[in-house]
């Protein structure tokens, strides 16, 4: 099977952010010829210690694009652009990097022949669903928060799907917009901003607590239950709409099961607390429930025959492993980079 991926060219854009870097490595691994491609201007020889070639690009900026092949390139994954959840809220360079960023892409692509990009959608396309009882569907109209720090987000990806949409029916470059929430990976940096505040992210501090023994309270109706979707499906999906024969569009990233928000927690202490003095763990159902979503994943499970592999406790143990080890020391730095 690797044979027929070989001098196969698949460029990554995003290659040094989260999904971006695993992406590029897992891809490289199944015997495709990748290049990944960063703003930063060095991956620190990472790249090269995988076989694969880093080039630095910024995609905001058109004449960056002639650093880039300018033919033979296979299928692209983009993943480039600033998130709200990463840095401090600047709605014009999230604009400019969303929408002006994957509008050169996509009139690179046309240049050189390129005819198939997976990009990433928010869910915050389909908020109307959120936080109730039934699935989210993958082929509703797209919409967006009025408010809060993912509107001008929501606002610069639909466009930016919107734009794939013109490609795909002017030139024929497929589009696969995968539409998911967390995508669970270990990163050294356990920090995010939520709300235009910097805080750890909520399972980071749990497994913190959990390593400590410190009690864990379970707030609301604990059955509630959410998407859980762990890195090395993740990657294994974006190989699937690569090699997929369908025509593309706007796909769910799901499991097809939901991990309750009970399952969750005991999980992280069966895993992260010490053998010996777990933590303890407190109920608290007079607080707030937590959120809950859970996506309809028919089309993707039928149209890009994927299947996901990682069980929910599988997804903690690689994490852990991986917590121990750093696999992207090299690129990310280690935990101690960010402590504050």
């Amino acid at each position: 099977m690797k044979e027929k991926r070989k001098g196969k060219c698949i460029v990554v854009f995003g290659a040094t952010g989260n999904i971006g870097a695993y992406s590029a490595v897992h891809l490289k691994e199944q015997g495709y010829d990748v290049i990944a491609v960063g703003r930063r201007e060095s991956d620190n020889d990472f790249f090269a210690t995988k076989g694969i070639k880093y080039l630095s690009v910024d995609i905001k900026k058109r004449e960056n694009f002639e650093r880039l092949p300018q033919e033979g390139v296979y299928a692209v994954c983009h993943f480039a652009s600033t998130l709200p959840s990463r840095y401090a809220f600047d709605p014009q360079d999230m604009f400019e990097s969303i929408t002006i960023g994957t509008l050169h892409v996509l009139e690179w692509m046309q240049r050189i022949g390129c005819k198939t990009i997976v990009f990433p959608q928010t869910p915050s396309d389909m908020a109307k669903y959120h936080n109730k009882p039934g699935l989210i569907p993958a082929d509703a109209p797209r919409h967006f928060p009025l408010t809060g720090d993912h509107a001008v987000y929501t606002i610069a990806k639909n466009a930016a799907v919107d734009l794939m949409e013109h490609y795909r029916a002017e030139f024929g470059i497929r589009f696969f917009a995968l539409r998911f929430f967390t995508i669970y990976q270990y990163h050294p940096n356990a920090w995010h901003y939520a709300d235009f505040k910097r805080r750890m992210m909520p399972y980071r501090m749990l497994m913190d607590r959990a390593m400590k023994s410190l009690p864990i309270e379970i707030w609301g109706d604990c059955k509630k239950a959410k998407e859980m979707v762990y890195i090395k499906d993740f990657v294994r999906l974006v190989q699937c709409c690569i090699e997929s024969e369908s025509k593309g569009g706007c796909f769910n990233v799901g499991n097809g099961w939901q991990v309750s928000l009970e399952e969750q927690i005991l999980g992280i202490i069966k895993i992260f607390s010490p053998k010996d003095n777990p933590s303890p763990v407190i109920y608290c159902p007079e607080k707030p429930d937590p959120l809950q979503n859970a996506f309809d994943v028919n089309k993707t499970f039928c149209e890009l025959n994927y299947t996901p592999q990682y069980s929910y406790l599988d997804q903690l143990r690689d994490f852990k492993h991986e917590m121990e080890t750093e696999p992207f020391a090299q690129l990310w730095g280690t935990a101690k980079d960010y402590e504050e």
